[in-house]
């Protein structure tokens, strides 16, 4: 996809400097430096364990600093998580978030964007709408998720393993929609991909996480050459104790 033109002019919706953060007083991420800019594509690669998700639960506010700053746009202090969604960053976490006992158009309520514009990403829903969300199949359940995280507009969305455990058609669907919105209505996105092929056809820039921390990064070009011929392709890390990159 490669950068947009003038992305390095563009205002910066979300900076993580010299981050640090964990669980309790043991750090995951340590002296992470990421910056997202208005309307790029950004994804987040590593080996399992690496700290891609707490990259982006610290992002939100839902794990603490130990150190570092986390910034929003230009604002003096990064807001508490509610406040952060009512300012358009919708977050959507690794699983499947629905409420099993409610219909898909009740879950769909629940958002912002309502049933109509949920719909309008993902025409399949609209026979759907009557069913309980538990008893959708897992690609159902993550387009709908999608769906109602898509249709409030938000301004900027961060997605934790989007295609985790679905079949390749449906994650094409969700890329496709994803790669939709991003393009047309300007949305800052920030991914967590596990198939990450996929998500180089997508983003415009990457970076690459290691044992917490960012130990490459590089627009979607570079990643042909300084991605592929490791994590993408699953070979063996030159460190035998350490996991292979395409896990």
């Amino acid at each position: 996809m490669g950068a947009p033109n003038g992305v390095g002019s563009r205002k910066v919706v979300l900076g993580l400097h010299g981050v640090s953060a964990g669980y309790g007083e043991q750090p995951v991420v340590r002296d992470v430096d990421i910056t997202v800019r208005e309307g790029e594509v950004v994804a987040l690669f590593g080996p399992n364990g690496a700290g891609k998700s707490t990259t982006l639960l610290t992002a939100i506010g839902r794990l603490p600093l130990s150190q570092g700053r986390v910034q929003w746009w230009d604002l003096p202090k990064p807001p508490a998580p509610h406040r952060l969604a009512r300012l358009g960053v919708s977050y959507v976490p690794e699983g499947r978030s629905v409420i099993s006992s409610m219909s898909v158009s009740d879950n769909l309520k629940l958002g912002a964007g309502g049933v109509d514009g949920a719909v309008g990403l993902f025409p399949e829903l609209g026979k759907l709408l009557n069913r309980a969300a538990g008893l959708l199949s897992g690609g159902e359940q993550q387009m709908l998720v999608l769906a109602r995280a898509l249709a409030r507009k938000p301004r900027a969305v961060l997605l934790d393993e989007l295609s985790l455990g679905l079949a390749p058609l449906i994650v094409e669907r969700l890329i496709r929609v994803l790669r939709q919105v991003a393009r047309t209505e300007g949305l800052t996105v920030v991914m967590v991909e596990q198939q990450a092929r996929r998500a180089i056809g997508l983003a415009d820039r990457w970076y690459l996480l290691r044992n917490g921390r960012v130990v490459d990064e590089g627009d979607a070009d570079a990643a042909i050459g300084r991605l592929t011929d490791g994590y993408l392709v699953g070979t063996p890390s030159a460190d035998p104790t350490k996991p292979n990159d395409a896990a």
